[in-house]
């Protein structure tokens, strides 16, 4: 939860025209100390502005496959529909000088349907082994 400038000024005047501490003020609004204190150290150097929230400068996680590699990857594959995504991997390394692991291209490829399902088969059990045992633990 983020409080706005002026609660949080509210809070600070609170807390020291309060008799009972800091300690305790702080309890019954149930806010930290490390924040009062962060806030507290802002309001003293800059004034009332420095109680302002500021965004955060990057949103962008940081271990995140650019979009401009993510394309890569879906043009190459295209391009080359025969391999897989570890032979992917290693012709983008090769080629391109680019890494990229082997799961993140088939997690990539996967994401815009470009991995393939599957070919499941049923098999189904017979009634009785085909190649049957003559004696105990004999190998079939």
């Amino acid at each position: 939860m983020r409080l706005s400038a002026a609660e949080k000024y509210e809070i600070i005047q609170t807390v020291t025209r309060s008799e009972i501490g800091v300690k305790r003020t702080l309890e019954s609004f149930g806010i930290a100390r490390s924040s009062f204190y962060k806030w507290y150290q802002s309001y003293l150097e800059y004034g009332y502005d420095g109680l302002e929230t500021t965004k955060r400068a990057n949103t962008r996680q940081w271990n995140s496959i650019p979009e401009r590699q993510k394309d890569l990857v879906v043009e190459i594959a295209l391009e080359h529909t025969e391999l897989s995504a570890r032979e992917l991997a290693y012709k983008i390394t090769d080629e391109q000088g680019v890494f990229i692991s082997e799961s993140s291209v088939y997690r990539i490829l996967k994401q815009r349907d470009l991995i393939p399902a599957p070919n499941h088969f049923l098999l189904s059990a017979a009634n009785e082994f085909k190649d049957k045992t003559e004696f105990v633990h004999q190998m079939w």
